[in-house]
């Protein structure tokens, strides 16, 4: 199976010019290779392919205005290509149209040539930027690694990341009879039928909202900022405006990552049981994020990271994944007796049945979903 990586960084302060190279060369291939393939379209209804659009960039790096193609990696700017060809698929298969990338909203990301990249000691090197310092604590020899997978190294406000990914061999371990239902929540993370695995709301510890806090004193302090240096109808923003707006950048940067490596101890300790099968509910989360009083604690939840986390981890250890349809009355229904309570509102906490079963709502449809298909 393939294991993905990510290994920060330490570049010098010219690799990290030629870096930023790199972004901006990817990006403004992306862009002209969008435009060309639309106005080809638009000219013989034909489209371009990924080796049409291959040869006319290298006639295009020929030419003496974009001749500074040439000071970057080549399988850099095929990559962009390639990005843009998965864009048209993604809208073929029902997604948006390919948009064209700015600095504002592209991401700030390139992709480094696989063959090219090796690593040696504490460095790793990257094709046309060198040797670069780098760290990481995942206890794997990388020295020895014959081949990586799609390397790319990205900026994420704070520092540089090298992701990639590395075959690995995946022993099946010998599997529990127990069958794992786990129902989503906003007061807890995850409720399931084994007590010992339900899972706390990271949002709600004295960390997380000190952190908060902080972020929203600064955001108050560079709105303020922004209204006292209002010239005209614009704003300018001054230098100490930056400052704050860094800050802010950090700080959302490590409440997300809080809340993912929260996901990531709460789905490893799920599957680290050894269940036979994992059940899980498919919620509509989109639709839930519409909900203005809830909206908010959903998003900072993660329920789209637990469910694509559970997935893969089940995958890797040949534990069966179950989804139950979208309007199963996980919740109405009574895991003692079977019987459905339809005037169930969202405001009853505890299930109370006619048959005399009391329980928390949760930990009735985290019951249900262990004992799914199985009747």
């Amino acid at each position: 199976m393939i294991k993905g990586l990510k290994i920060r960084l330490y570049p010098t302060p010219d690799q990290e010019h030629l870096m930023w190279q790199h972004i901006g060369s990817m990006r403004f291939v992306y862009n002209w290779a969008l435009s060309r393939r639309s106005d080809e379209y638009r000219a013989s209804g034909k489209m371009l392919s990924v080796a049409d659009l291959g040869k006319e960039l290298t006639q295009l790096k020929q030419t003496d205005e974009f001749s500074w193609l040439y000071e970057i990696s080549n399988a850099t700017l095929k990559e962009s290509i390639r990005d843009l060809e998965k864009a048209y698929k993604g809208f073929f298969n029902g997604g948006g149209f390919p948009r064209f990338k700015s600095r504002k909203r592209s991401r700030t990301g390139f992709y480094s040539r696989y063959d090219k990249l090796y690593f040696k000691e504490s460095m790793v090197n990257l094709e046309k930027i060198g040797k670069v310092r780098c760290r990481h604590d995942y206890g794997i020899d990388l020295t020895q690694v014959q081949k990586f997978s799609n390397p790319r190294v990205s900026y994420n406000g704070r520092c540089w990341v090298l992701a990639v990914g590395i075959e690995i061999e995946q022993e099946k371990p010998e599997l529990t009879e127990v069958s794992l239902g786990i129902d989503l929540g906003i007061k807890q993370l995850a409720i399931t039928n084994v007590d010992e695995l339900d899972a706390n709301n990271i949002n709600k510890t004295a960390r997380v909202r000190k952190l908060e806090k902080r972020l929203k004193r600064y955001q108050r302090q560079c709105s303020r900022k922004y209204e006292n240096n209002r010239k005209g109808r614009s704003y300018r923003k001054t230098k100490n405006i930056a400052k704050i707006e860094k800050k802010i950048k950090k700080l959302h940067g490590r409440l997300a990552n809080i809340r993912l490596n929260h996901i990531h101890q709460t789905t490893l300790a799920m599957v680290k049981t050894k269940p036979y099968r994992v059940v899980m509910e498919d919620l509509n989360v989109s639709g839930m994020m519409k909900n203005k009083h809830l909206s908010k604690a959903i998003m900072q939840q993660g329920f789209a990271a637990f469910i694509a986390q559970m997935k893969y981890k089940c995958e890797a250890l040949g534990i069966e994944f179950v989804q139950v349809p979208r309007f199963y009355p996980s919740s109405k229904k009574c895991s003692h007796c079977g019987n459905i309570k339809k005037d169930l509102k969202l405001s009853d906490r505890t299930y109370k049945c006619e048959c005399g079963f009391t329980c928390d709502r949760d930990k009735n449809a985290a019951y249900n979903l262990a004992g799914y298909g199985l009747a």
